[in-house]
């Protein structure tokens, strides 16, 4: 529990802890930001670290001129971070998917996996560019790429454009908006505000698929 609420604090409280972060650590922070995006994008079990609200603070940091960073530096190396990462997690659905569905398995079932295969070659590419501004939907579309062999090298394409447009939009939004008074003073609102706004869509999805199948 006591790991939840320090999880939330640096979440909602991202602007300080990079202050922090920075001050302490000058240059490596830019390989601690790369761990985190790279981390948050890679692998299926860490959709819980901070992603937009990360760019976002990094952003505005930079723009206050005393972090020490260089924001278009940061950008390639944070693109960099998010192509490796959601590349892993493709490799990692693409060999375990075929192994872990399996028609005896009564929680992953191979019925799973042959939609999720349709799906990805009817819609894979729409779905791997917008799943990056959606939390924990980015985590795991990867893995789902993967799980259902949308070619590497078509789904390759998709990743670079979608992680470009994803750090690129909110590391520069951050270093644009981020100092303006009323988002300084209401972070915690804004970071909040980001997570919610971008899992709207999924969830609405979500809704409208279920009532579908019960009309």
């Amino acid at each position: 529990m006591e790991i939840i609420k320090e999880l939330i604090d640096f979440i909602l409280h991202i602007d300080k802890h990079l202050v922090q972060i920075t001050s302490q650590y000058q240059a490596w922070t830019y390989l601690i930001l790369f761990v985190i995006i790279f981390a948050e994008t890679g692998f299926v079990v860490t959709p819980f670290l901070p992603g937009d609200s990360l760019l976002f603070a990094a952003g505005a940091l930079i723009a206050t001129g005393s972090s020490g960073l260089d924001i278009y530096l940061l950008a390639i190396l944070l693109i960099i971070a998010a192509f490796l990462g959601n590349t892993v997690n493709y490799q990692l659905g693409h060999y375990l998917g075929a192994r872990v569905f399996k028609p005896e398995n009564k929680v992953l079932k191979l019925d799973y996996y042959l939609k999720t295969k349709a799906f990805f070659d009817k819609h894979g590419g729409k779905a791997v560019i917008f799943s990056r501004f959606m939390p924990i939907i980015r985590t795991i579309a990867p893995f789902v790429a993967g799980v259902g062999r949308m070619p590497f090298g078509r789904y390759s394409l998709y990743n670079i454009v979608g992680g470009f447009a994803w750090i690129v939009t909110f590391l520069f939004l951050g270093y644009l908006l981020g100092n303006v008074p009323f988002f300084k003073k209401n972070f915690s609102l804004i970071a909040l505000g980001i997570v919610v706004v971008s899992l709207l869509p999924p969830i609405w999805a979500a809704l409208r698929s279920r009532f579908s199948r019960s009309a």
